[in-house]
């Protein structure tokens, strides 16, 4: 397996670097205090083609690979993963699904406006009662002539409040089980549609999470992605590529955490010396940074494992697994680097700190990652 980058990656990198840095690191604190919103960021970010890279060209992408993509995504991250869950979400949860599963009709009318970043796009999967357990969801949807009517409460929907375009999973056959799930592309404005809450979360604050209700919503037949009953399928294919994504995250604040690490134990002094000089932030900072370069190295493999084409639900997993507990860890140890300052909300480690957390819960716990990683390796 060959992880040399190819010039175009290389150029990549250093673009959006040097957009994040410039264009998201400055205002992240404010975004933070604020909840801000950062669409104006966003619409920058299009024009750098950063909302469908791994989207062909044909369909408003930019045509790179997933490799490219966490090149890209980690920078975005490090300047602030809440922006980077926006741009994750909707090319790993949104456009990704719609391009491997759409018709032509569905990706002329919804994949290129959402990889040209036109449009955006949410994920809406998780129930009160359905959260690890995506089959036990209670959302309907029931066939009437030409339209499905929906009806049923998603939570924690990434982007739900902002989004124009939501892939939505309904049960369509009580009876089948998990096959008698389908997936929806519902659009903002269609009657019977609305967001109803947007919750006030630890961090991740400048991207959105909303409940979003659906009464009596009437979808015309045109918008069922993929086949009836294909929804879990489909959600679960999504969700190996999402996975990706959350492991990049993890490790662009895992990273944002060791460059100030470091900054910080230069510029501290404590007994007449700079902290760095210290063994005990020296192993601190060697531990932390062998972690990152180990989780980006399993993140690497399930992108170039998805970019070749195979099976890469267990390399997806792990890399999900070891990155966001990785990222915790690494955090932790920001914090004890920076001491009591830390702890102060005017130091950027009290950010990633709170950032992080979230990342061992969503697009799979840590538990159900662990579950993943164990069915695959003990398949006959």
């Amino acid at each position: 397996m060959d992880f040399s980058l190819t010039e175009e990656q290389r150029l990549l990198k250093e673009t959006v670097r040097d957009f994040a840095q410039t264009e998201i690191k400055p205002f992240a604190l404010k975004w933070d205090k604020t909840g801000e919103f950062p669409s104006n960021v966003l619409k920058k970010a299009a024009q750098l083609g950063l909302m469908g890279i791994f989207i062909p060209t044909e369909y408003g992408g930019s045509g790179m690979d997933t490799v490219a993509y966490v090149l890209a995504l980690e920078e975005i991250c490090k300047a602030d993963a809440g922006v980077g869950v926006i741009v994750s979400v909707n090319n790993s949860l949104v456009c990704d699904p719609i391009f491997h599963f759409g018709t032509e009709e569905q990706k002329k009318r919804y994949l290129i406006p959402l990889a040209k970043g036109e449009m955006l796009g949410c994920f809406a999967l998780t129930e009160s009662g359905a959260g690890s357990d995506p089959a036990g969801m209670a959302t309907q949807a029931i066939k009437e002539n030409d339209c499905y009517v929906l009806n049923g409460t998603k939570l924690f929907a990434t982007n739900g409040a902002h989004a124009q375009v939501t892939i939505t999973f309904a049960v369509t056959d009580k009876g089948s089980g998990s096959k008698g799930i389908s997936a929806f592309i519902v659009e903002r404005g269609m009657p019977g549609f609305s967001v109803t809450k947007e919750e006030d979360k630890m961090g991740i604050r400048s991207s959105d999470t909303a409940e979003l209700v659906f009464e009596n919503c009437r979808i015309l037949k045109e918008n069922l992605l993929g086949k009836e009953g294909d929804g879990l399928k489909i959600a679960l294919a999504t969700l190996d590529g999402g996975r990706i994504g959350i492991a990049t995250q993890a490790i662009g604040i895992a990273q944002a955490c060791l460059e100030e690490s470091i900054k910080y134990s230069k510029e501290r002094t404590q007994f007449g010396e700079p902290i760095a000089n210290f063994q005990a932030i020296r192993w601190m900072l060697s531990d932390m940074s062998t972690e990152i370069e180990a989780a980006r190295m399993l993140t690497f493999k399930a992108a170039y494992l998805k970019d070749k084409g195979v099976r890469y639900s267990r390399e997806a997993s792990e890399a999900k697994l070891y990155a966001s507990e990785m990222a915790n860890r690494v955090a932790y140890k920001a914090v004890q680097v920076f001491g009591g300052y830390g702890y102060i909300k005017d130091y950027p480690v009290e950010k990633y700190y709170r950032d992080v957390r979230v990342t061992t819960l969503y697009e799979g716990t840590s538990e159900i990652q662990r579950l993943v990683i164990a069915r695959e390796l003990l398949k006959d």
